[in-house]
């Protein structure tokens, strides 16, 4: 099993230049994510009467996504690794690609560039950025069940993409890959719970919005796929005779 990789690391390592330089790329990374994703959704919801056009809305929704997680995961990758998701900072941990002391302050500046992305939206629009829901005739369960599906996707992608380190030329494309799963993704859940697969994303909303209900899901949900994606994909399909890539190579 991969969990013998687990490495805890130090609280010297949290004040390293090096760590505090990749949690700043991680910062602006989801600034530059959330911004744009959450951004089109309102700039859209404006246009179309706050959102008479729902089928026009997920489209746009997906290729915002994709399109904007492309680029931050692209800006962010020769500095942190462009995780721009605690989910997959998780799923890092679990494979032993990133310490934990590392994760601590990726999660931090994730959180911190999603909740200030969203501040920035809602004083230049003036309005308030939405926060994740569920759609009527969702449960708990249901959501629980799509967020955890649809980040086991995303984390085994960054895996086989960016992670593996028989990649090879694959790894060129990782960033797309990565940004079209997550728009592919928001075309099958958007319509149910909002298909956020990133609890960041999920938080600054949250509150900005200061609206928690069924919050939960979009954390448990996440790190559970993320979890399982992590532990399949190392233990099935990476080498255990090759040692695995420090946190700056992913």
């Amino acid at each position: 099993m991969s969990i013998y990789k687990i490495a805890i690391g130090t609280p010297a390592e949290a004040s390293h230049p090096g760590a505090l330089r990749a949690a700043l790329a991680e910062f602006f990374s989801m600034l530059i994510f959330v911004f744009a994703g959450q951004g089109s959704g309102m700039a859209f919801s404006k246009l179309a009467d706050s959102g008479s056009a729902a089928s026009s809305g997920l489209i746009i929704a997906a290729l915002s996504h994709a399109f904007a997680l492309f680029v931050a995961v692209s800006v962010g990758a020769n500095i942190s690794g462009g995780h721009v998701n605690p989910a997959v900072t998780f799923g890092a941990f679990l494979g032993g690609n990133i310490t934990l002391s590392r994760s601590i302050l990726y999660w931090f500046a994730q959180l911190l560039g999603s909740t200030v992305a969203c501040m920035l939206l809602k004083y230049a629009t003036g309005l308030e950025t939405p926060a994740f829901a569920f759609s009527s005739g969702v449960s708990s369960s249901n959501a629980l069940i799509f967020e955890i599906v649809m980040t086991f996707g995303l984390v085994y992608t960054v895996y086989a993409t960016a992670v593996d380190p028989k990649k090879g030329n694959v790894g060129v494309v990782a960033p797309i890959a990565i940004g079209l799963i997550v728009g592919a993704n928001i075309l099958v859940g958007g319509a149910f719970d909002g298909a956020s697969m990133n609890p960041a994303v999920s938080f600054g909303p949250a509150v900005v919005s200061w609206s928690w209900t069924h919050h939960w899901v979009y954390w448990v949900g996440p790190m559970i796929g993320a979890a399982i994606a992590a532990l399949v994909y190392d233990n099935l399909f990476i080498d255990e005779t090759l040692e695995p890539l420090a946190a700056h190579d992913f």
